[in-house]
């Protein structure tokens, strides 16, 4: 049995592939993944807020604000996972990093609430 196979980490198809990389690049991409998750947590803030505050704008902006920010977190908790496992296991097999599109979308979410609000807040 390889070492990978008996040390009994998860997920195997992480784990179970490759050499040990470098234990600073391992964890440079653990918090990586952990700015994921904050980031996760405060976009799911900001939906509970939208949705909880009296904003000025009607119920139904608020509603459509909300929801583009949790549907953005749950975007990026799922990205958070898929990120750091492609690159734990890139950085295991010696293949060059996966690309990171989420940012973009992240943005494209975030600008797209920010312009609700302010269009609809602008004519209140």
């Amino acid at each position: 049995m390889s070492e990978p196979e008996r040390d009994g980490r998860w997920p195997r198809r992480v784990y179970g592939h490759g050499r040990e990389p470098d234990p600073r690049f391992s964890l440079a991409n653990e918090r990586t993944f952990l700015a994921w998750i904050r980031t996760t947590l405060a976009l799911l803030a900001g939906a509970a807020a939208v949705h909880a505050f009296d904003l000025g704008v009607s119920d139904a902006v608020a509603r459509v604000a909300a929801v583009l920010l949790a549907v953005a977190g749950l975007g990026c908790a799922v990205h958070a996972w898929i990120g750091w496992s492609g690159t734990e296991r890139a950085l295991r097999e010696g293949r060059p990093l996966p690309s990171n599109a989420m940012g973009v979308l992240l943005v494209a979410v975030v600008a797209l609430a920010a312009l609700i609000m302010i269009v609809v807040g602008a004519r209140g």
